[in-house]
């Protein structure tokens, strides 16, 4: 099985990236990869390298998430549950972990929130042709042969899936890559901001129309005065947060740790001028796992 091994472990990243689209949490992704990785070592002597290990392996791993996605509730963040919060001092409505979605280490655009929650939003099965053909580009009938079925019905699924997300804008025109200067001059701002307690500056860079998305709650917030009130409450006085930078999701992102104790991970929306959204995960793990060798994918 040396030869398994050797043929499929470069494969590995790529593949948690796959399921973690897919699926829309890094765990469930994880668990995906384990289990591709198990029927792969099962079936290798049965497999005689007839195709490529990478089409072959993607086949084994799409159709694990396909399996997973039915036996699972949607995964969304608060924007994509229900309205806008106007009064933010109310007590959160608070989910459970299986039903929001998680952040990953990766470093590409495909990977983005605002697409992973798109993602989120199609059938399983349209989820998974435009994954195939749009995002990794197989052809229709590699896509056809992978998903067990024929090419009109993978062009069917595409069409309705790229029908569904064309007016989501889910990667616009002005982001900013997070190693960019503008997208570092941004963080940096927030990052001193918070730490100094300065909510004016924190303001100045948000947009207008800027986004604050508070993951476990249902709780989101629409606009820089909505998002700016929230804020200042937040930042609490100066000292009382340190925060290291990161990526996630192909966006900056800041581990972030409150009274020296671990609070969770916030992903920037950063565009060319301002901030145009933060979703905050208050999940003290992330912080671990974002700032301590776990390495990145995609």
């Amino acid at each position: 099985m040396k030869r398994f091994e050797s043929a499929s472990a470069e494969l590995r990243s790529e593949l948690l990236a796959h399921c973690y689209r897919m699926l829309g949490s890094w765990d469930d992704a994880e668990d995906a990869v384990q289990e591709t990785y198990l029927r792969g070592y099962r079936a290798w002597d049965g497999f005689q390298e007839r195709a490529s290990v990478r089409t072959w392996l993607y086949r084994i791993a799409t159709n694990v998430c396909l399996n997973a996605a039915r036996d699972r509730s949607r995964r969304a963040l608060p924007s994509g549950i229900g309205a806008p919060d106007d009064r933010p001092g109310d007590p959160p409505d608070v989910l459970a972990q299986e039903h929001w979605i998680q952040p990953f280490a990766g470093d590409r655009a495909d990977l983005r929130l605002a697409l992973i929650a798109g993602m989120q939003t199609l059938p399983a099965p349209q989820r998974a042709a435009l994954l195939l053909r749009d995002v990794l580009g197989f052809s229709a009938a590699d896509a056809a042969a992978m998903l067990e079925t024929s090419v009109p019905a993978v062009k069917s699924r595409l069409q309705r899936a790229r029908a569904s997300l064309a007016d989501a804008a889910l990667v616009p025109d002005d982001i900013v890559e997070p190693s960019a200067p503008e997208a570092r001059r941004l963080l940096d701002t927030y990052i001193r901001a918070f730490e100094t307690a300065d909510v004016h500056a924190l303001t100045a860079v948000l947009r207008a129309d800027a986004t604050l998305e508070l993951v476990p709650t249902r709780s989101w917030f629409a606009g820089k005065v909505a998002c700016g009130r929230v804020l200042a409450d937040a930042v609490g006085d100066p000292g009382d947060w340190r925060m290291d930078r990161t990526v996630a999701n192909g966006q900056p992102a800041v581990a972030a740790s409150l009274h020296g104790q671990p609070f969770g991970l916030a992903v920037l929306d950063v565009r060319r001028d301002a901030i145009a959204g933060i979703t905050v995960f208050g999940d003290p793990a992330l912080v671990e796992r974002f700032t301590n060798g776990r390495s990145r994918s995609g």
